[in-house]
């Protein structure tokens, strides 16, 4: 028995003394612990709103200010007419419209009712009905408070209209993200296991002394995934158009170029994988810790990035495929063109020729 708690004993300090041991029975679990329990909530807040006041009247003022004084939303502007709507909801940033009608507080008096027109930007369907119901529940308990006050029967009447996603469904959101998710880890992940198994098994030394240039053969391996991933898109979009019903208001040539730079881009980060990667194991748990689990939760695809404490937010702007959903989704459900992506665009471009960058000289110190 002495001799067993002695072995026992040194599995202990084996497991003490491995620093990536340690890490994956401490490091991840309290990481994972952080990020879900700071990133999954199904409160809003800091949402961007428009309004849009024909009557900027008192009671109009006492609506939006006690709006604005919930926590849950953020005054973005202003709009003059009604035709800047859907113009600021294609930028991105606004997610909802608040619209009230002319003389709104005088017909409040004088009828005892009044409409105001609650727009909300529903490609995000759980954001956009969240906001919604907030909005109507913040003008309620105003009428209640005012109806006490006055000794009289008042009655706001909001009238909810889904820009994007009339039906609120959560196809529309999903389909971006999944294909953001899957061509990815396809295209990093396969890429850095296809040159990580070459260095493994020895064979790298004799592709680089055949007559075939290094940048050639780093082409040769990454090409055959980027003809699958570009045709993992096209199914993607194929099944989400045809079986599920999701729209594609913009231009297939430009949601296809785009979906080409973004399969770029992960190639470029999978051949950085490889060149850090010492085997093919340490590449997979690479891409899937570091490109999975940050997909799913911080790139915009389950959770808003609004939701999330600062550093999350910060975080965020380093993860790839939270610049391709924005993009995909305006192209997808705006319809909109280049002008409205290309800050989106040549972010990626510049991670692209960061991640090749890095990954040349990573490999050339390799092979020093």
């Amino acid at each position: 028995m002495k001799r067993f708690f002695g072995f026992v004993k040194k599995e202990f300090f084996h497991i003490f003394r491995d620093v990536r041991t340690m890490i994956i029975l401490f490091g991840i679990p309290i990481a994972q612990l952080l990020l879900f329990g700071t990133v999954i909530t199904n409160e809003i807040k800091d949402a961007h709103l428009a309004i849009y006041d024909q009557s900027k009247d008192e009671v109009t003022r006492e609506i939006t200010d006690k709006l604005l004084s919930s926590g849950y939303f953020v005054l973005n502007s202003y709009l003059d007419n009604d035709g800047d709507i859907e113009a600021i909801f294609k930028k991105g940033k606004v997610k909802e419209v608040l619209v009230f009608g002319p003389n709104f507080g005088q017909t409040l008096e004088r009828e005892g009712k009044a409409d105001v027109q609650i727009i909300a930007d529903a490609s995000d369907p759980n954001v956009g009905k969240l906001l919604a119901s907030y909005t109507t529940g913040i003008i309620n308990d105003y009428i209640l408070k005012e109806m006490g006050e006055l000794k009289m029967p008042m009655q706001i009447t909001p009238e909810v209209r889904m820009f994007y996603n009339e039906e609120l469904e959560s196809v529309y959101m999903f389909v971006p993200g999944i294909m953001a998710m899957i061509l990815m880890l396809i295209s990093a992940m396969m890429t850095s296991i296809s040159i990580t198994r070459e260095k493994e098994l020895g064979t790298m030394e004799i592709l680089l002394v055949s007559p075939l240039r290094p940048v050639q053969i780093i082409l040769g391996k990454v090409a055959p995934y980027l003809i699958l991933s570009v045709v993992n898109a096209v199914m993607i979009l194929g099944i989400g158009h045809l079986v599920f019903g999701v729209p594609i208001h913009g231009s297939w040539v430009l949601l296809m170029a785009e979906s080409i730079l973004f399969i770029l881009m992960a190639l470029c980060l999978g051949i950085l994988i490889s060149a850090v990667a010492k085997n093919q194991m340490v590449a997979m748990f690479i891409s899937l810790v570091a490109l999975m689990l940050p997909t799913i939760l911080l790139s915009g695809f389950m959770f808003p990035i609004e939701n999330m404490p600062v550093p999350l937010q910060v975080l965020s702007h380093l993860m790839p495929p939270r610049w391709f959903i924005v993009i995909l989704k305006n192209i997808m459900l705006k319809g909109t063109g280049f002008l409205f992506v290309w800050e989106e665009t040549l972010i990626l471009i510049i991670m692209a020729a960061v991640f090749t960058a890095i990954a040349v000289k990573k490999f050339k110190t390799r092979l020093e």
